[in-house]
């Protein structure tokens, strides 16, 4: 009995031995898949997270308080954060969208809508924004002011497609005119080379003239000389031939009375030369103290407009270029004589609500009582410029960059005690400031990017402060 069983085993034994052996290679083939599939989900999280991260960056600027959202959101997404966290911001950040989607003032489209429209309001979003730097830039060199504040005015009051081509429209009109302007100031400024010219001929007509006159001069003194010389020798010759004194007298007589006749053809040919030579010198002494008069006047005109052209004429401040210039001359001195220089980057702090709620003209006196503020706290060999709509920038030469961090607090506490009261209602300004110090080794906007990231963390501290950087 035993015998057949043991039999039995040892002939069944070799399929056990085969069955372990596909259990073991079916094992490890599901775990390769798992492993893969493992690496394909981890693949599509790093995607997930990239595309967090660039619909985060895309995201910035169109709501103050979505920005917060969109900050914590990012900051979250960069450290990896779980799932749940994840789900838990990206809920706060669908209610930040809700109320400032419901509250929003701006247009009557959602802010982000159900589709197929949902890229529209990015599209208005944009379109404004250019359109109203388009207005900044046109006001900034002198177009109609009043046409152009009253265009940015229905620009933050546009609802419709209809409103903003009508902007559209009346500011390519706008343009057109200063196009036409600009070409009107060319052909001016061709008239004035031209008549240049014309006077730069009329002095090498001059010269051409008395070149002509001083060799026919010579020419007809020598002629005159020849001529006196000639009789003299006839003269001469007559009287040594001469044997009757009747004769001789007659003939000395007519030889005299040739002399003296073309002497004094000579001199009435020099009188009439003089004559002319004196009038043509009279007019071009008019001529040329016209010709000082209109370069004195194209030099005062081409001055005027150097300095408008580096000027914001909102607040009398220097502009972007004005302030391009001024660095470049600062990173000279800091590169030749080591002297310091600190520059502060300034922003207004909530001002498109000031604009949103009084009006730009609110928000043009707000500026301009900014920028006195901060000239009447600066010294005589400081610079600063309005760079952009809200945006101001200080250069400090000569002061230390622990000097420069109390200057920059002063300015910020005396924009503070500005009192503003706008219908009736007081208005806060603040401003938020970022500082560096202008290094040896900084390549070209370097300073500018420190003192920019320096600003940035003081609008998201909280602003109204100052971050040194």
């Amino acid at each position: 009995m035993l015998l057949p069983i043991l039999r039995l085993v040892s002939m069944e034994s070799p399929p056990l031995v085969s069955e372990n052996t596909d259990w073991k290679q079916k094992y490890r083939d599901s775990l390769q898949e798992m492993e893969g599939e493992e690496q394909r989900w981890r693949q599509v999280e790093q995607a997930l997270r990239r595309l967090i991260g660039r619909l985060c960056a895309a995201g910035m600027g169109v709501h103050a308080q979505l920005d917060n959202e969109l900050v914590e959101l990012a900051a979250a997404n960069r450290r990896n954060a779980s799932a749940g966290e994840l789900e838990n911001l990206a809920a706060s950040l669908t209610s930040a969208v809700v109320a400032v989607d419901t509250a929003s003032p701006v247009h009557s489209t959602p802010l982000y809508p159900l589709p197929p429209r949902a890229a529209a309001p990015s599209r208005w979003d944009a379109t404004c924004v250019a359109t109203g730097k388009l207005l900044q830039t046109l006001r900034a060199v002198g177009t109609d002011e009043a046409v152009t504040l009253e265009l940015v005015t229905k620009l933050a009051k546009a609802k419709t497609d209809a409103e903003l081509a009508a902007i559209l429209e009346k500011t390519a009109e706008l343009v057109g005119n200063h196009g036409e302007a600009l070409a009107g100031e060319r052909l001016q400024a061709a008239s004035v080379l031209a008549n240049v010219t014309q006077r730069l001929e009329e002095v090498a007509g001059y010269l051409s003239e008395s070149g002509d006159e001083v060799r026919s001069r010579f020419s007809d003194s020598a002629s005159l000389n020849d001529n006196v010389m000639s009789q003299v020798k006839d003269l001469t010759a007559e009287v040594n031939a001469a044997t009757n004194l009747t004769v001789l007298q007659a003939q000395v007589a007519t030889r005299l009375e040739a002399v003296t006749k073309q002497v004094l053809d000579f001199r009435s040919r020099e009188e009439q030369r003089l004559l002319e030579h004196t009038g043509r010198a009279d007019r071009m002494r008019a001529r040329i103290a016209d010709l000082e008069r209109e370069t004195q006047e194209l030099h005062s005109k081409l001055d005027r407009e150097k300095h408008g052209a580096r000027m914001d004429q909102l607040t009398r401040l220097g502009n972007r270029k004005s302030f391009d210039e001024r660095f470049a001359q600062e990173v000279i001195r800091r590169t030749r004589y080591d002297v310091p220089v600190c520059m502060l980057l300034w922003d207004l702090d909530n001002f498109k609500v000031i604009n949103d709620s009084y009006g730009h003209r609110a928000g043009d006196r707000v500026l301009q009582s900014v920028a006195a503020c901060f000239m009447s706290g600066l010294r005589a060999e400081d610079f600063v410029a309005r760079i952009g709509g809200e945006e101001f920038v200080t250069l400090l030469t000569g002061v230390s960059f622990i000097k420069a961090q109390q200057i920059a607090d002063e300015l910020r506490r005396g924009v503070e005690a500005l009192r503003f009261h706008f219908r009736g209602t007081p208005v806060k300004v603040t401003v938020s400031c970022g500082l560096t110090e202008l290094k040896m080794d900084d390549a070209p906007g370097s300073t500018f990017d420190r003192a920019d990231a320096a600003l940035y963390q003081a609008k998201h501290a909280g602003k109204n402060a100052c971050i040194a950087a």
